[in-house]
This record gives structure tokens, C-alpha cells and sequence, in this order.
């Protein structure tokens, strides 16, 4: 069983790891949409008091909707920074998404009211932060300041894209959030590309 010391919900380790080897204050980062046919790609930071207890945090794609969003109230109210920024369709067009994805979270990195020496940033690339940076693949599993800015970032996407759903109608962006499901595609055969579509995804398209 060689397995049996990992945990199935996220903890401290790499937090306190880090601390421990002389940093003073570490961050999690994480994104969300990188994967959509529409709209922006976000990325949150966020920096907890070590040892906050926030009940049922994980990583944000094993959780509910519902769930989610009542997580997103706990950390924001128990964080001592967070920061949600986004990268725009446009901006993923021009750069292409792994940049568009580490120039949001740069920008969330840059509007944290603490600025952490060490992050930890969820994947296995590091996105350039003016910090020292450690990339923990699946991280949003396994560290709790992942994990809190995976659903940070995943619900402020959710809602933006649920903006676009009124200002787009016609795409049900309610219903698949930017992602490229059959009934996007559908939609997109429908009614032509929107000015929030990324071009770059949809090139066979247009």
C-alpha cells in the first residue's frame, strides 16, 4: 500500500514546507477556463492563515455548483489576501492560452494586498511570478491555498460567463459556460462566432 500517506483531501504540507525552509508568506495560485471556446481564462490567488479549517475544500471540479459557491464566501471571509484576475478571448488570441493563463495569474499574483515570497501554483509549468514559485501538479488536490483559489477562480468565471449568457442569449453560455459542448457547437453553427468567442479555438469555424 504504498499509497496509503496520500491524502484525498488537500492539507498544509507544501504551505508549511515552504515556511519552514524561510519564507515568510506563501500564496496559492490556480486558473480556470483554460479550456473554452468563449471567454476569458481567470486566475486567483490567495493567501490563508496556516491551520484554517475551511469545511469541504477541494479541488474545485469535485465539488458542486452550490458548494462552490457557499466555499467562495468562507475564503474570501477567512483569507488574509486573495486576488481574481483574468486574461480576455482576445488577449488568449494574441499571446495564445498558456500565456493568456500566466498573465492572469500574474495579474492576481499583483493584486494581492500581501505579497507572498513563495508561490504555489497549481500545475507543472511556472507562469514567471516576481516570486519564487514551486508548481505542484494537481496541486488543487493537494494544497489547501490551491485549492481555495481553484474555486475562487472557477466560480468568478462561472459568473462572468453567466453575464455573457444575458448579453449573448443565444449561446446559453448558462448552460455549458464558454465550454465546447455539443449544444455550443450547435449554437455556434446557429448563430456564427460571438466578439467573446476565442478565434483561435474555433479556426475550422470561421
Amino acid at each position: 500500500m504504498e499509497n496509503s500517506h496520500l491524502k484525498d483531501h488537500p492539507t498544509y504540507d507544501y504551505e508549511k514546507a515552504a515556511l519552514n525552509s524561510g519564507f515568510s508568506c506563501v500564496c496559492g495560485i490556480d486558473e480556470a477556463g483554460r479550456g473554452p471556446l468563449a471567454g476569458p481564462v481567470f486566475a486567483a490567488a490567495v493567501v490563508l492563515p496556516l491551520d484554517c479549517e475551511i469545511e469541504g475544500l477541494n479541488d474545485s471540479k469535485k465539488l458542486t455548483e452550490k458548494k462552490r459557491e457557499e466555499l467562495f464566501d468562507v475564503i474570501i471571509e477567512k483569507a488574509v489576501a486573495y486576488s481574481v484576475a483574468s486574461a480576455s478571448e482576445k488577449e488568449i488570441d494574441d499571446i495564445n492560452i498558456l500565456k493568456a493563463t500566466f498573465l492572469a495569474m500574474n495579474r492576481a499574483y499583483e493584486g494581492l494586498s500581501v505579497k507572498p515570497d513563495m508561490a504555489l501554483v497549481d500545475g507543472n509549468k511556472e507562469p514567471g511570478l516576481p516570486c519564487a514559485q514551486e508548481t505542484v501538479v494537481k496541486g488543487d488536490a493537494k494544497s489547501m491555498s490551491i485549492a481555495a483559489a481553484s474555486i475562487l477562480a472557477k466560480v468568478s468565471r462561472d459568473r462572468y460567463m453567466l453575464e455573457m449568457a444575458k448579453l449573448y442569449p443565444e449561446y446559453q453560455f448558462e448552460k455549458h459556460k464558454g465550454y465546447g459542448t455539443k449544444l455550443h457547437y450547435e449554437m455556434i453553427n446557429e448563430h456564427g462566432i460571438s466578439e467573446i468567442h476565442r478565434l483561435t479555438f474555433l479556426k475550422k469555424m470561421h
